[in-house]
């Protein structure tokens, strides 16, 4: 098959992404696809006068892709783009997914993950992977995910939803729930996340948050063990343990290889591992989603089973936790991959 891999594009989760989509690349060509991988943002900067060469010398912008400590500037990233329209797709981009038989979303956050990108590639008779623009776009966003789970009775801790004209302070008064978990409603990978002790933690913290997103979650800090479980094709994968080494599963313990231990299978009672798939597999179909994704939990002191928030395009490094609980369902990486696109034809039909 002819594939593009888009990466990059200009969500905090920029880094992720590009190595995700290097990864991706090369497990396809293994496979012995045709892969090229493109920016969606950045494009393709030079004269395009035969697409057809970039499937056959593999064309890939993704050499030597390092996930850093912090997440990118994007406002200087996006300085480097020659073309400073306001466009989001960069030069030639749709041109070169239109040349594919699919569109591998090697995205994380932003436009990539919001159903934007989703709408925009079907609108241009795009085939691409993963969840189509609603499911992404329900998944995204953490206040409405929330809504859904207590509408659907999937666990999932206290919260509430501030909007950035918060100002009412009675309003924030009436949060008193203590230690509480800030988080940006569309950020992913944990940036802009904050664990706070009081009122003024949360005031601080809500003001961060608010650079990220317009919309940002206030939830109840459950202590406990942290899960992650992967589905294929709405069947959960094994499930996974995470435990970072130290402090708590943000950006860095999250890609700075040796930052965190993962157990795979997880060290659990069998039932209550069985009970977390299928809770993982329940949340996976009320938000929508659709060929592959990933469900994360807390487990607390007495058992208690909290779902989170769940992922259409986890990632895909060397860290991450879908591949390596397909590893231990017995699948490597470039089959994953390929099954990935499998299931995302699926939509097609």
């Amino acid at each position: 098959m002819k594939i593009v891999v888009l990466a990059g594009g200009i969500s905090s989760e920029r880094d992720v992404s590009i190595l995700s989509g290097s990864k991706i690349a090369a497990a396809l060509r293994t496979k012995g696809h045709k892969v090229v991988t493109i920016d969606p943002y950045m494009g393709y900067e030079q004269p395009l006068d035969d697409v057809e060469s970039l499937f056959e010398n593999n064309y890939d912008f993704t050499q030597n892709a390092v996930i850093k400590k912090e997440a990118p500037d994007i406002e200087a990233v996006k300085k480097t783009r020659k073309n400073q329209n306001s466009v989001y797709f960069g030069d030639h981009v749709l041109d070169i997914c239109r040349a594919a038989d699919i569109t591998f979303l090697g995205l994380h956050g932003g436009e990539g993950e919001d159903g934007t990108v989703q709408a925009a590639l079907r609108l241009n008779g795009i085939k691409y992977t993963g969840s189509d623009m609603l499911g992404a776009a329900i998944a995204m966003h953490k206040g409405v995910t929330k809504g859904i789970f207590l509408n659907s009775n999937v666990p999932t801790p206290k919260s509430r939803l501030y909007k950035r004209e918060f100002a009412n302070s009675k309003y924030l008064d009436s949060w008193t729930t203590y230690p509480c978990v800030v988080k940006p409603c569309s950020a992913g990978s944990s940036v802009g996340v904050q664990i706070v002790a009081d009122r003024d933690g949360l005031l601080a913290a809500l003001a961060a948050a608010f650079t990220y997103d317009d919309d940002v979650l206030v939830e109840e800090y459950i202590k406990g063990r942290e899960f992650s479980v992967g589905i294929l094709g709405g069947k959960a994968l094994p499930v996974i343990e995470i435990i970072p080494k130290n402090g708590w599963y943000d950006y860095e313990n999250k890609y700075q290889e040796g930052a965190t231990e993962e157990v795979c299978p997880a060290k659990l009672d069998p039932k209550i591992a069985e009970r977390m798939q299928r809770e993982a597999e329940h949340a996976f179909e009320v938000l929508r989603m659709k060929a592959y994704g990933r469900v994360d939990f807390l487990l607390d002191k007495n058992n208690d089973l909290f779902c989170l928030e769940a992922n259409t395009l986890p990632g895909m490094t060397p860290v991450s936790l879908l591949p390596q609980e397909a590893k231990a369902a017995g699948i490597d990486f470039p089959t994953l991959c390929e099954k990935i696109i499998e299931l995302s034809l699926i939509k097609y039909r």
